[in-house]
């Protein structure tokens, strides 16, 4: 029997929250013309790793894979608010100690190895310091941050649940 509040129905949730929030980031990007930058693209890396890993448990039969891809989720969370927090830090710095901007990722890819590139995402740029959309005074790291720490929270709950006592082996 299926409960109201199963673990399979909570990971169908935030995988529909992580696909759902990354609609949004393409919704503002290609409509409202704002351009992520490498940080915003590794969240976005972030939330598609969330919502995959939530669906495949959300599918899975088996409880035992489910609180296994509950604590991958709640890493992946881990990692996410980390990007989330640098840049937010990067938005409240002050505009000369910003980072230097650098060229287009395409560009990047052309003539920079991938660690220097990957580096330089993590560690982000002068584009990432820019605050270009708020709502309610948060801007779009801010949320980013508080979806990552609900989607962590529920998986804590899943993760750390008591198991069910089988009357039968």
């Amino acid at each position: 029997m299926l409960t109201f509040f199963s673990a399979r129905r909570f990971h169908g949730l935030v995988a529909f929250a992580a696909f759902a929030l990354l609609a949004v980031a393409f919704y503002m990007e290609y409509q409202m013309a704002l351009e992520p930058c490498p940080l915003c693209m590794l969240q976005r890396i972030v939330f598609f790793c969330v919502g995959l890993v939530s669906l495949v448990s959300a599918l899975s039969g088996s409880e035992k894979w489910r609180r296994s891809c509950a604590w991958f989720v709640v890493v992946l969370c881990c990692a996410g608010g980390a990007l989330a927090i640098r840049h937010l830090y990067l938005q409240n710095l002050p505009a000369d100690e910003l980072p230097a901007c650098l060229p287009g990722l395409s560009y990047m890819f052309e003539v920079f190895p991938w660690q220097e590139i990957m580096q330089a995402m993590v560690m982000g740029t002068g584009e990432c310091g820019e605050v270009s959309w708020t709502l309610f005074g948060i801007s779009i790291p801010g949320w980013t941050l508080i979806a990552f720490i609900g989607m962590a929270t529920v998986n804590l709950i899943i993760a750390l649940r008591p198991r069910k006592k089988m009357l039968f082996r």
